[in-house]
């Protein structure tokens, strides 16, 4: 008797965990397709495409949308606006590659994403092309981070460096003009590669997006996401080269991804403050056959996610290489609360630092400024609670796992049937029993804890 119910135990945590995959809706094109070159489209990697972009979505748009055809070749463009109904669908060989010019973004005093869409229903990229940043115009470089020769070409673009010699802003090119009036302002104005805003019934499918002056796929906002077989890459040291992060949507599936980023891999973000709360959370998410080779987290949570954390669901993932695996991360004054995240059937290897983390006292401290600093006595406290994790393997990584907060910041934590082999530190906590280990092995050279 007991063993059957055991069994039936199990089965209904399986179907629970079943119950919580989402299924996006999908976007519906219309059967109809243009080319890029029927308005313009040159593609020489020279000649700007902006024009022929932009007259192309807006005859398709007229129509009630269809799918924009971009064949082989290198297409220089500025910014891209989508509209409803539209795929803009890369051939394999193709190449958009934006403008390093940052005038050519400049809207009204902000600045535009490469690719974005506003307010829109039913789009999709799709295809076997690539989507290219060309973020080095854009982005600051720490020393720290770079080669001697790395170092030396960046030199040779122009550029400001500061006067400690530890940072390179790209602000006194010598090919392109500025467009702040100090190297500190522009640097907050870097753009992001792809952005879609309270969008619904979104697919991004197939293509490589790459070399993002910030973060490079942001839906935001957004309700019915896919994500599937995308590649999501850029230099290792990228200053902010977050790959893929999820902001406050709902019903979002990202599937058999590959990422190698300069900094976070997948991460679901929530807003800061009382501001985020109208918002809502980001809910009904799942994330699943993905692999992430460098990154500073493989999945994260955080650090900004006041409006919270429901349902989500990550398992059959795989991380080589990256800073951490799973990492937790918030503040007092930017936190929120978790609620029903799944987490099963991670592999992890070469893993710098913890295979899970739990910061609740986390900095964002921005290259050359002081960034967030946590407050004391702030509201929007982080309570990563309600979280099962189970059946990962990890071989190799500093310390196996971490949780640095309270039992009110840190409580309902279950990890369970796992093995990670670490090198430093087995389970590091600032207060004993802020997670509870179920069947798990840490391992060392040295030791063993079961």
């Amino acid at each position: 008797m007991k063993q059957i119910l055991t069994i039936l135990s199990t089965l209904v945590f399986s179907l629970t965990l079943s119950a919580q995959v989402v299924m996006p809706a999908r976007p519906a094109i219309p059967e109809r397709t243009v080319c890029i070159s029927d308005f313009g489209g040159i593609p020489d990697g020279l000649s700007s495409n902006t024009e022929a972009f932009s007259k192309a979505i807006s005859a398709l748009n007229k129509q009630g949308g269809g799918h924009l055809t971009v064949p082989e070749g290198v297409y220089l463009t500025g910014p891209i606006v989508l509209k409803d109904c539209i795929d803009l669908h890369l051939e394999k060989g193709a190449i958009i590659i934006f403008s390093p010019d940052k005038r050519d973004f400049l809207d009204k005093g902000s600045v535009r994403p490469c690719i974005s869409a506003s307010k829109r229903h039913d789009i999709a990229i799709s295809g076997e092309g690539m989507i290219d940043g060309n973020g080095q115009w854009w982005r600051v470089v720490k020393r720290s981070k770079v080669s001697d020769a790395e170092w030396k070409a960046f030199l040779r673009m122009g550029g400001t460096v500061t006067e400690d010699g530890s940072l390179w802003y790209p602000f006194g090119l010598n090919d392109y003009p500025d467009i702040a009036p100090t190297a500190q302002e522009q640097e907050k104005m870097r753009t992001h590669l792809v952005r879609l805003t309270d969008c619904e019934r979104i697919l991004v499918e197939g293509v490589t997006i790459c070399n993002s002056p910030k973060f490079h796929l942001v839906p935001q906002r957004c309700k019915d996401v896919t994500i599937d077989g995308v590649s999501v890459r850029c230099p290792w040291n990228a200053q902010n080269g977050d790959g893929i992060d999820i902001m406050q949507c709902e019903r979002v599936l990202v599937t058999r991804c590959t990422l190698d980023v300069g900094d976070d891999g997948i991460c679901l973000k929530g807003g800061v403050g009382a501001k985020s709360l109208k918002d809502g959370p980001c809910r009904d998410i799942t994330i699943e056959h993905n692999t992430v080779f460098h990154a500073h987290g493989g999945f994260v949570i955080g650090s900004e996610f006041s409006a919270g954390m429901e349902n989500i669901t990550v398992r059959h993932n795989s991380f080589n290489g990256t800073d951490t695996g799973l990492r937790f991360k918030s503040a007092p004054g930017r936190g929120g609360k978790t609620i029903n995240i799944r987490i099963s059937d991670i592999t992890m290897a070469a893993i710098k630092d913890q295979a899970v983390v739990f910061e609740t006292s986390y900095a964002d401290r921005h290259a050359g400024g002081s960034g967030f600093e946590p407050g004391k006595n702030a509201e929007f406290v982080p309570e990563f609670c309600d979280i099962l994790i189970e059946r990962i393997t990890c071989r190799g990584c500093d310390t196996a796992i971490k949780a640095e907060g309270s039992p009110q910041t840190i409580h309902g934590i279950t990890i369970r049937n796992s093995t990670i082999f670490y090198e430093s530190k087995g389970l590091d906590e600032t207060v004993p029993g802020l997670v509870t280990l179920e069947n798990v092995t840490l391992s060392c050279n040295s030791e063993t804890t079961d």
